[in-house]
């Protein structure tokens, strides 16, 4: 079923959910030979220990993304689409606080290199999911319960009988023991990330609790050229941040956002001419961990810390969204 689907149980306290995604491209060439980068070769689905996850992954990803034109691509993809799954739960799940007072996704961490539900691969690489976890577990967490065509009319066959709105529904869930004071700035911006509409919400956010702002009418923004950012600043610095889409990624008119690194000592500046959505930093000949990755931004430059490695001494690759097609 389509991840939103999470949104129709409240759950008290949900145990065990989770989604796959294949490890990266290092680890793949552990365990294959070039002949065998095919996700449905006799090695890749001896490494994948559940008959039927490899379709489900592939009709899951059809539902949201463009199809990926080579093997590194669709790697990236069914991480990207493991990290949005187990997101959507987790924040849905976090903006019920006091009905819903825990989640544990499966899993952690593997025990062999392959395909599974793993947020850290075999090797200790951290998928997307697990940089996703840091923000939507992050103490202090800024989330959005968006309408638009994606939750509304998510077969576009429906188009001329199922009409949709747009409406956003920011929420901050407080799990410290100190109140949370702060702004909340809202945009609606186009591909190239110019603001077209925006607002700043003060918020008050009492210890262990949630607050539901209100409801934000996008009045039938164009889906397929605008997106929703938002941030959670307390004493001028950012908290919580994300973005939104109102339609799949598919059908969104991603602009070249014309991607560029440079490193100066332990820090990485990435660039961006145009809205990217979950960004990725890697290097093919190195492993590096980093303070952040597959994030979205809007144009502009973010600066990103080495926590692992040597970004100085290799030949660092970067990605988004719009890079799968």
């Amino acid at each position: 079923k389509p991840f939103e689907e999470y949104r129709k149980h409240h759950f008290r306290y949900l145990s065990e959910f989770g989604f796959q995604s294949f490890p990266c491209e290092k680890t793949v060439a552990a365990f294959t030979e070039p002949k065998d980068r095919n996700i449905f070769s006799r090695v890749m689905e001896m490494h994948q220990r559940n008959g039927s996850a490899n379709g489900k992954i592939l009709s899951l990803l059809s539902e949201h993304y463009l199809y990926p034109k080579d093997f590194g691509i669709l790697l990236y993809t069914t991480q990207l689409l493991q990290a949005e799954a187990i997101k959507t739960g987790v924040e849905h799940m976090r903006r019920e606080r006091g009905r819903c007072m825990g989640t544990l996704y499966w899993q952690l961490n593997d025990i062999w290199p392959g395909a599974s539900w793993s947020s850290i691969d075999y090797f200790g690489r951290w998928k997307a999911l697990q940089y996703y976890a840091r923000r939507f577990y992050s103490p202090v967490l800024l989330s959005c319960n968006e309408t638009g065509e994606r939750t509304t009319r998510p077969i576009v066959t429906l188009e001329r009988t199922v009409d949709y709105t747009t409406t956003a529904q920011l929420c901050v869930t407080n799990d410290t023991r100190l109140p949370v004071d702060g702004i909340v700035h809202w945009a609606i911006r186009n591909t190239t990330a110019e603001i077209l509409n925006y607002g700043e919400i003060t918020v008050h956010c009492d210890p262990f609790s949630v607050e539901i702002l209100p409801l934000i009418n996008l009045h039938k923004t164009d889906v397929d050229h605008n997106y929703l950012s938002y941030d959670l600043q307390c004493d001028g610095h950012i908290i919580s941040e994300g973005t939104t889409l109102f339609t799949a990624e598919k059908y969104f008119a991603f602009a070249d956002p014309k991607l560029t690194l440079s490193v100066d000592d332990d820090n990485i500046i990435v660039n961006a001419a145009a809205y990217a959505k979950a960004v990725e930093i890697d290097a093919a000949d190195t492993d590096l961990l980093l303070s952040d990755n597959y994030f979205d931004m809007n144009a502009g430059s973010r600066t990103i810390k080495v926590l692992y490695g040597n970004a100085s001494s290799c030949a660092l690759q970067v990605r988004s969204v719009y890079d799968i097609r």
